[in-house]
């Protein structure tokens, strides 16, 4: 059931983006009303994934936090496009803005895709560990092309706070080493989620 309001949501979103993309090019009352299209339909995004999550039990947290990281990239990926929205607006094709417009309107889709794939694999315990590595890679592929973006950081880190950071990676790769000996399904879920953090947090405090 679930899976079903999930589909569905996410194909409108899908739809929200395309208006989006093509709002850039009209008038902003058009473009104001896709903006506001697709915020209420990720909310009911988040709702469903969220119920989603709730259906798998207490007894499977990580495979929950993995459902919720999904839905946390959408709604990243979402702000990021309708930010490059307002900043193509009005602009002509082959202006830069516009190639920021489409590569946004990508990493939308793309994390859509991946909110898909996760929620089908969650109903096949044998492949559940298998997507949360390949969720996890996907999101720091998107992390690194922030950090080797030019956009400057909104805060800065100290040495010490950046030399703390890469606790978290080493933590990670002793997980990742236990998973692979034991071959359990929820360590390897567990080392995605957390391998997703840590190179996170240490990108960003390099950066």
């Amino acid at each position: 059931c679930y899976r079903e309001n999930i589909l569905k949501t996410a194909k409108a979103l899908v739809e929200d983006t395309k208006l989006l993309v093509s709002g850039a090019a009209s008038s902003q009352d058009k473009l104001a009303q896709a903006a506001q299209s697709s915020a209420n339909t990720i909310t009911q995004l988040a709702e469903v994934v969220k119920l989603g999550a709730a259906s798998l039990g207490s007894d499977d947290p990580e495979t929950q936090v993995v459902l919720i990281n999904a839905i946390k990239d959408v709604a990243k990926a979402l702000s990021d496009l309708i930010g490059a929205t307002k900043g193509a607006a009005s602009k002509p094709a082959d202006d830069p803005s516009m190639y920021q417009l489409k590569g946004a309107a990508k990493v939308m889709v793309t994390n859509v895709t991946s909110l898909l794939k996760t929620v089908k694999a969650v109903e096949d315990e044998a492949t559940r560990g298998t997507r949360a590595l390949e969720a996890t890679i996907e999101y720091i592929k998107q992390e690194l092309t922030v950090f080797q973006s030019s956009e400057v950081p909104e805060k800065t880190s100290s040495p010490e706070e950046s030399i703390r950071m890469t606790k978290g990676i080493t933590m990670a790769t002793a997980k990742a080493v236990a998973a692979g000996n034991s071959c359990r399904q929820e360590d390897v879920i567990a080392t995605a989620n957390l391998s997703r953090k840590a190179v996170a947090d240490m990108l960003t405090a390099c950066k």
